[in-house]
């Protein structure tokens, strides 16, 4: 075999994993969209398969005695062709920092019948009361009439471009069908701890500047005393 016909079958062995993951993320996305669905890891050994499922609420992926995990497990050895297949749910830690999970919610509150403009605002105000650096959410569609057009809700810093924005910013999208139409939604998330060390915010550097004036005026105050002695 030649050295381009080696460099065929890597590339198209390395798409067939790719797509076989992203088909696997989107079962899990579907069949646990009630429990909050977060991610997915991949892990392969010797011995088989581990598929760390992350949710926000890990009791309905369960299920009652193990049951819903069960059936999930099943369904992915019937479906997908992997080696001894188990599944490990993982609690989201916090779940308004995660952006898939909550592009889903806003999808659920819009789908019940909230108004999309309540549905954005209430979400960046429970992301940023979460620690978040900044939150962007986008919302596109026949919101108000039968012409589509989008809407943007902003709060803090979000990055948009380079290094930083792929280190510290995480992304959602999906999409939902209302009585107007189909609304997709987009979220993307700043997590200040996944900022490098020379990102300030705002509110540092006007905290920073504020304690070097005092300690100028401190100095500026014990010099004044001194020349008056």
């Amino acid at each position: 075999m030649s050295v381009q016909q080696q460099r065929r079958t890597t590339v198209k062995s390395i798409l067939i994993t790719s797509k076989s993951y992203a088909d696997l993320d989107e079962f899990f996305e579907k069949e646990l969209r009630d429990a909050g669905y977060g991610g997915l890891e991949i892990q392969k050994s010797p011995i088989g398969t581990t598929l760390k499922v992350y949710v926000a609420r890990p009791g309905l992926a369960i299920g009652r005695r193990g049951t819903g995990i069960k059936d999930l497990t099943d369904k992915v050895n019937a479906k997908y062709n992997l080696p001894n297949a188990q599944i490990a749910v993982t609690e989201v830690e916090n779940p308004e920092l995660n952006a898939r999970i909550m592009a889903a919610r806003i999808g659920q509150i819009v789908t019940r019948g909230t108004a999309f403009r309540r549905a954005a605002q209430w979400s960046v105000n429970n992301i940023m009361n979460a620690g978040a650096a900044g939150v962007e959410i986008s919302v596109a569609g026949k919101l108000r009439s039968d012409r589509s057009h989008g809407e943007k809700y902003r709060a803090g810093i979000v990055p948009k471009s380079g290094d930083t924005a792929d280190r510290s910013v995480s992304g959602a999208t999906t999409d939902v069908l209302t009585k107007m139409g189909l609304y997709g939604i987009k979220v993307k998330i700043a997590l200040k701890d996944a900022l490098p060390p020379d990102f300030l915010m705002k509110e540092d550097v006007k905290e920073e500047n504020t304690e070097e004036k005092r300690e100028d005026a401190t100095a500026q105050a014990e010099g004044t005393q001194g020349t008056g002695r």
